[in-house]
């Protein structure tokens, strides 16, 4: 058995937790991640978040895993400007990690410092940012392996695409052309060193080519504005893009229309959509208010900024990332029709 100590001052296998967070964290260590015997994990939370990272590292210890348990706060102080060295070390030792936090204002740049090493060294990463107690109640018991199986149907039928269509009720109305250099990936829950993951997991996202028309946000928008604001069903958010790029964003909640569009002029790229996604986890019911989860409820995303182009091949970069989702969607692969009111016609 390995001797590797266990370093932080906060022991997290003795902090209580609420029993119902265990199916959950299982879930985390051995189905999405599925690590194995002697791999090194690195478990990355913050006093916030702390009792979902003790549920978490109690499987660990079930299993006999070394790991190495940071709280972000006994590192540095929050926001960070930039990931603690110590966590950048250790991450290039282990094969797995852990990202349980609570997003602060302007910390992406800290966040793109752990996944380049994440990247670099194919890392099975779980990125947990904003994972709560209904997460884990609800996102992080979904049937991962059924919602794998669906991924696998819908980027199969997308990968053949060059075009798609979607619709609400609600007023969204997009056409999105696929750039067949840019690849389609699976996100599903199940994580493999080729592309980390968010849990919980369910999507499967490209770097669009173009994107054209209307989309009314009434799920949610990412990053801390997700917390600032929460559902945007009663009073949602219409944008407009034209050649991939952000040209109009209103709301009745002229707050949230000001902070949307700062964020998305932060950079010559943060008005570009970046991403393009299907939400997959159909064990998932209604929109929370919580980004984490909300981006894998059926249905479409997109996002400005960042295209994650390592993965999908785009050849731009910016230093933001922010999503949207919407509700009910309609959505037309080419001339297949995969989605209804927001339920899928391919079985899974």
């Amino acid at each position: 058995m390995s001797t590797w100590v266990r370093s932080t001052p906060k022991q997290l296998s003795k902090i209580p937790f609420d029993p119902e967070f265990t199916l959950g964290a299982y879930n985390a260590v051995n189905v999405c991640l599925r690590i194995q015997p002697q791999e090194r994990v690195c478990v990355i939370t913050d006093e916030a978040t702390i009792e979902i990272a003790a549920a978490i590292v109690t499987e660990l210890d079930k299993l006999g895993e070394p790991y190495h348990a940071w709280v972000l706060e006994e590192l540095a102080s929050r926001p960070l400007v930039d990931m603690p060295r110590e966590i950048l070390d250790d991450l290039e030792k282990s094969q797995v990690s852990i990202f349980a936090v609570q997003a602060q204002t302007d910390e992406l740049r800290s966040r793109i410092q752990m996944t380049d090493v994440v990247n670099r060294r194919n890392i099975r990463h779980a990125h947990m940012v904003n994972i709560n107690r209904q997460i884990m109640l609800e996102g992080m018991r979904a049937d991962f392996q059924r919602v794998d199986r669906l991924s696998q149907k819908v980027v199969e039928i997308v990968r053949k695409a060059s075009k798609i269509r979607a619709q609400t009720a609600a007023g969204t109305d997009l056409i999105t052309d696929l750039n067949p250099n840019y690849k389609w990936l699976k996100t599903s829950g199940i994580i493999s060193p080729e592309k980390w993951g968010n849990l919980p997991g369910g999507e499967i996202f490209t770097t669009p080519g173009e994107v054209n028309g209307t989309f009314v946000i009434d799920g949610v928008v990412g990053d801390y504005l997700c917390a600032k604001f929460g559902d945007l069903e009663q009073n949602p958010l219409t944008i407009r893009m034209k050649g991939n790029r952000l040209t109009e964003a209103h709301s009745d909640n002229r707050e949230l229309e000001s902070d949307f569009w700062k964020y998305t002029h932060t950079d010559q790229n943060s008005d570009r959509v970046g991403e393009f996604a299907i939400g997959t986890n159909i064990d998932l019911k209604h929109v929370i208010g919580q980004i984490l989860q909300d981006e894998k409820y059926p249905g479409i995303h997109i996002a400005f900024g960042n295209p994650y182009g390592v993965h999908t091949g785009a050849d731009w970069d910016s230093t933001t990332h922010i999503d949207v989702v919407g509700r009910k969607f309609n959505i037309w692969v080419d001339d297949q029709q995969i989605m209804r009111d927001g339920k899928f016609l391919v079985e899974a």
